[in-house]
């Protein structure tokens, strides 16, 4: 009688355990069709005050202005809009991707929203809001 090899009596054993644990999971766990909450990113912003005027800059790289809207109300100023992905030549390998992408918004509550808006740019990836007091 042959011996049986301890790692392949192992391997076996692993494998056995994984096919119980799969049929388990399904009977288990079924997937519900349910809604998913629209997902969005937070950009990042400086808020700078001067005797005269607030200045808010929002970091927006790649970010299209017509794909943004700004909006200021008596509870803030809400920007809101959509990056586009960069596009991934064909072939290559992605080594990391960390910069955001999709929908965004980011809502300030500031003192600011009772001021005139006297200026909206964006340049260089950073839109900046000028409020004069």
């Amino acid at each position: 009688m042959a011996a049986v090899d301890p790692r392949k009596l192992m391997w076996t054993t692993a494998c056995e355990m994984i096919d119980r644990a799969e049929r388990l999971h399904r009977q288990f766990f079924q997937p519900i069709a349910a809604p998913m909450p629209e997902l969005s990113w937070e950009p990042p912003i400086d808020i700078i005050e001067t005797d005269s005027e607030i200045l808010i800059t929002v970091a927006l790289p790649g970010v299209d202005p017509d794909a943004m809207k700004v909006s200021v109300d008596s509870d803030g100023i809400s920007v809101v809009g959509f990056r586009r992905p960069s596009a991934i030549p064909r072939g290559s390998r992605v080594h990391r991707l960390e910069i955001p992408y999709g929908k965004f918004e980011r809502r300030i509550r500031v003192q600011a929203a009772r001021l005139p808006l006297d200026r909206s740019e964006l340049a260089n990836g950073c839109l900046t809001l000028k409020f004069s007091k």
